[in-house]
């Protein structure tokens, strides 16, 4: 088949709530489903190339239920997030055990809304429940990626990386919306896609493992994650270019629970899959660039200990 586009995407997780605390606010750096199909993966050449990435989930939840955000308890919360993402990578002509390195960084600007009703302690020391609404938008925490390495092995490729979340975000304790989670996130991960060249299948899976430091201005620490994201797609000629067609799954487990004196509702672990239709198209501009472009929708389906809702992926990435 045609050559096609295949760009790492490594969007830093927006800031959403969830169900029950897991993870401070419900949610990491990571957000499930940002790495999960061949437009997310080395081109295994010398390359210069762009990705935009737009983003947007809501969520809500009742009943009741707590969560912990910047400090403060909080019940029936309903988030909204929309984030866009610009993305600079490089793959360079210089090679290791058979593999080229590349480096990458992921600049996010966000914009949320989110609504609940917050507690707080009263003048005379008793619990009081206050409806509460924030908002906020700005640059979110920098993904830099120093190291990824991609092999190619016929129409198999495979590659490592560490990516690196930096606490550029603006962060206030006591707010319920922080584009910003003001901690690190050191986040090493494996990739492997098969795109048949003669059938147009494609099989491809992430696998990433995140661990986190303390949030010093709620004294929260963020347990370990382990997420897993995988496509499976089929690739047809048209238009001079081809189009995939396909389903897109994420699992997503805490595996370490929370601590902290400010992980005020004790060691809960957090828990999602979601599954969802995943289109893409991909052409040749000229005779070196690549243009690639997929949408995605993805509904969680079994959530414990965090918020329910729906992600919307638009993804266009150029290389040169």
């Amino acid at each position: 088949m045609k050559s096609r586009t295949l760009l790492i995407l490594a969007l830093p997780g927006i800031l959403f709530p969830s169900q029950s605390r897991a993870e401070e606010a419900g949610s990491g750096h990571y957000l499930p489903g940002a790495t999960a199909s061949f437009i997310d993966v080395l081109p295994g050449r010398e390359t210069l190339a762009y990705v935009n990435a737009f983003t947007y989930y809501n969520g809500s939840i009742g009943g009741n239920r707590t969560l912990e955000f910047g400090g403060n308890l909080a019940l029936n919360i309903n988030g909204t997030v929309y984030a866009d993402t610009s993305i600079l990578l490089y793959q360079t002509p210089w090679t290791f055990l058979g593999g080229r390195y590349a480096a990458a960084a992921a600049f996010p600007y966000v914009w949320m809304e989110v609504t609940g009703d917050v507690q707080r302690t009263g003048p005379l020391g008793g619990v009081q429940t206050v409806h509460q609404r924030d908002s906020a938008n700005g640059i979110g925490d920098i993904q830099i990626l120093p190291f990824m390495m991609g092999w190619t092995n016929g129409d198999l490729k495979f590659g490592t990386s560490l990516g690196i979340y930096t606490p550029t975000g603006d962060f206030e304790k006591g707010r319920l919306a922080n584009i910003g989670k003001n901690f690190w996130t050191f986040e090493p991960g494996v990739n492997a896609s098969w795109l048949s060249s003669k059938i147009g299948l494609e099989l491809t899976a992430f696998a990433g493992f995140d661990i986190s430091t303390k949030n010093d201005k709620t004294d929260y620490q963020s347990g370990d994650v382990f997420h897993l994201d995988g496509t499976v797609a089929e690739h047809l000629p048209l238009l001079g270019g081809f189009v995939g067609v396909g389903a897109n799954a994420f699992y997503y487990q805490q595996i370490t629970g929370d601590s902290g004196s400010g992980a005020l509702l004790g060691s809960l672990e957090g828990h999602t899959v979601g599954v969802g239709p995943v289109v893409s198209y991909v052409t040749k501009l000229g005779q070196k660039n690549d243009l690639a472009f997929e949408v995605k929708w993805l509904p969680e389906l079994n959530v414990e200990h965090r918020l329910k809702g729906d992600l919307v992926w638009v993804k266009l990435a150029l290389s040169f």
